[in-house]
């Protein structure tokens, strides 16, 4: 498969991941293109009370910044990005 195939293939596989609720946990690419997806985690779409519903009160709750505006919440293992809202995505903390 040539190189620029094989990256929008991965790239398109990159963002069904984190669109699905059942994603992979970890996609590579050669060595230049990572997810990293929890596998039960929030999902596109929840609202910020049906994820602390769900999943509990956050370690951390980081305000929004920029228009739209973007907040995130950290779990142990992830962390939840929202606009306004409503989740756009959860990206797992890298474990090194």
């Amino acid at each position: 498969m040539k190189p620029v195939a094989a990256l929008v293939i991965g790239t398109l596989l990159a963002s069904f991941a984190l669109t699905t609720g059942a994603g992979a946990e970890v996609l590579k690419l050669g060595d230049k293109v990572e997810v990293l997806r929890p596998v039960d985690a929030p999902t596109r779409g929840m609202t910020k009370a049906s994820v602390e519903k769900r999943y509990g009160k956050p370690l951390k709750k980081n305000p929004a910044v920029g228009k739209p505006p973007i907040s995130s919440w950290e779990y142990p293992g992830y962390f939840v990005y929202f606009e306004g809202k409503y989740v756009i995505h959860t990206v797992a903390t890298r474990k090194h």
